[in-house]
């Protein structure tokens, strides 16, 4: 018995082992096929005549360079400057080449050719006249990892969704949350709890739903702990996730993908795998839980938390109404939630905490804005601002303004062209042969790296102190050189937001929360850095504060006094 044991066990891992072996040899057939086809196809187009710089791999091109943790900072700040002032540059004895204007030759998996740029009429081009000519790189596996939610939605269901969801961010909608957004925040007393905020705040104007009763000996939500777990898992997947997922997707059906995941020997991956199960989980919990609220009728919708004016409720109560070629699937609707809390909890935290960040390395600009909020709180007798007082007090808002101009919470984002398309430059490129470059032929498929980080930075535009944090350039009348720019972005002039038919549609959101937050901490904390713990921004998909001596897990470690004690 215990020899048939045996002998089966070993069959087992020899057939596993074979698997993984025929897994490999199919994927590196796909990946050098579709290496041979691009080369052929790439090869005597513009693109390929752009200035860029030298692969680091033959493998991984340059994408441990755009997107490295700790050095991509200073990658995107070279590639920034030596479009202004062209030269002939080493950077980190890995790369060399002249670069004259803002688009640029990056390669990819196995030397791909992918266009990187933050000119504002290729970005245009991209983004609003030919959008529907680009879609998310990752549009595929973005759907695997969150579901069928409106940023991984493409064509007429991308359209269909924002149709909805347009409504749901609506002014009106934004006021009546203002209230719900008070409440959280009323009862938080440390900076570390910035992600349970976000998540709350998201939590019960999202979804009428808790997540966390904010007590301080009571532990964090889970789902807390797996949002912010979740971005660093997912960078550490990096390479597989950006090249060999969407490759898998589109070659091997769902449950062969599922099966050789959970035989491939890699803990990243299994982690990851469980973060998003369980997201996916609690998210359909909360999508029936607000379903059978709502087929209860409006007096049980109103005894939930936000008494039914949450996003969720909003949208569902739309899409009872809409008719029928309209309606969202379920499945939609329950990727909302996952989106919801993704684009809420990550980037608007990360915001949050990089102005808190700024205000306690400028204890000048904290105190100006503390006697704004606190002189504006004495003319509502100590109770809450209004929406209206609220978003419209002015170094509030410059403060806002100019932490998401100079500091995006997502550096870039990733486009592919659907179809062949030229995009024009705003100015000639030089290219490789000495000729001038005044569009680029992209063909179908190819990769568009969106730097809004340097997007936002551009001195031409903002004046020679572009680099310099400064609230009070918001304060005046924005220079010509700004307002003419003809910025394809949502918001106040800046790529932040992005811009176009899949721009963040709940911006406005985004702006509320934080002043919200921002408001209340300010009157009541005073804000300063640890004497002896320098703090570093990891460049991610979305940026995150780490201690420069510490283990590399997001933190921001600040010294929070009360006011009233200073």
């Amino acid at each position: 018995m215990s020899f048939l044991s045996h002998s089966r066990s070993s069959i087992d891992l020899n057939y596993a082992s074979a698997l993984r072996s025929l897994v490999f040899i199919i994927l590196s057939a796909s990946l050098w096929t579709a290496f041979c086809y691009r080369k052929k196809r790439q090869g005597g187009s513009s693109l390929s005549q752009l200035p860029g710089p030298k692969m680091k791999s033959w493998l991984k091109g340059n994408h441990m360079q755009i997107f490295n943790l700790k050095h991509g900072w200073e990658f995107h700040k070279m590639l920034a400057e030596q479009c202004r002032f062209p030269l002939y540059i080493r950077f980190e004895d890995a790369i060399k080449a002249f670069i004259d204007g803002p688009a640029v030759l990056v390669k990819g998996l196995l030397g791909r050719k992918q266009l990187y740029t933050f000119d504002h009429k290729i970005l245009y081009h991209v983004l609003v006249k030919d959008g529907s000519s680009f879609e998310p790189l990752q549009v595929g596996s973005g759907a695997v990892l969150f579901g069928p939610g409106l940023t991984n939605a493409v064509g007429t269901h991308h359209r269909k969704q924002r149709k909805m969801l347009n409504p749901v961010f609506s002014i009106a909608h934004m006021r009546s949350m203002l209230p719900i957004f008070y409440d959280v925040v009323d009862q938080i007393d440390l900076l570390g709890w910035m992600a349970r905020t976000a998540l709350e705040l998201i939590g019960q104007s999202g979804f009428g739903y808790s997540f966390d009763n904010m007590v301080e000996d009571v532990p964090k939500h889970k789902y807390s702990i797996v949002m912010k777990e979740l971005q660093p898992t997912l960078t550490r997947l990096g390479f597989g996730r950006i090249y060999i997922l969407p490759l898998a997707i589109k070659l091997l059906p769902t449950n062969v993908r599922t099966f050789i995941m959970n035989i491939t020997p890699w803990k990243t991956l299994h982690d990851a795998r469980d973060m998003i199960n369980y997201m996916h989980n609690l998210s359909v919990s909360i999508y029936e839980e607000k379903k059978r609220a709502l087929e209860a009728g409006d007096e049980a919708v109103t005894r939930q938390i936000g008494q039914g004016k949450d996003l969720m409720s909003i949208l569902m109560r739309e899409n009872m109404k809409a008719d029928d070629e309209d309606k969202l699937k379920e499945s939609e609707l329950i990727a909302q939630v996952c989106t919801f809390i993704f684009a809420a909890m990550e980037t608007t935290s990360t915001a949050m905490a990089r102005i808190l960040h700024l205000l306690a390395l400028h204890p000048d600009v904290q105190d100006k804005l503390r006697q704004e909020i606190t002189s504006a709180r004495k003319e509502f007798e100590g109770g809450r601002l209004s929406y209206d007082v609220l978003v419209a007090l002015p170094f509030l808002d410059a403060v806002c303004r100019e932490t998401l101009r100079l500091y995006p919470a997502a550096p870039t984002i990733l486009r592919r062209s659907t179809e062949d398309v030229v995009v024009p430059i705003s100015r000639p490129v030089r290219g490789k042969d000495g000729t001038e470059i005044t569009e680029v032929f992209l063909p179908k498929s190819t990769p568009v790296v969106i730097s809004l980080l340097n997007a936002n930075r551009s001195p031409e535009l903002w004046g020679p102190d572009v680099l310099e944090w400064k609230p009070e350039r918001w304060l005046s009348p924005l220079p010509d050189s700004v307002t003419d720019s003809k910025s394809p972005g949502v918001y106040s002039h800046l790529m932040t937001f992005s811009g176009g038919s899949r721009s963040c549609i709940g911006f406005k959101f985004s702006q509320l929360e934080m002043k919200a937050v921002i408001s209340m901490l300010m009157e009541n904390f005073k804000f300063s850095l640890p004497p002896n713990k320098k703090i570093l921004w990891q460049m991610a998909a979305v940026a995150s504060p780490v201690v420069a001596e510490g283990n590399g897990y997001p933190e921001l470690p600040l010294i929070v006094e009360s006011v009233n004690c200073v």
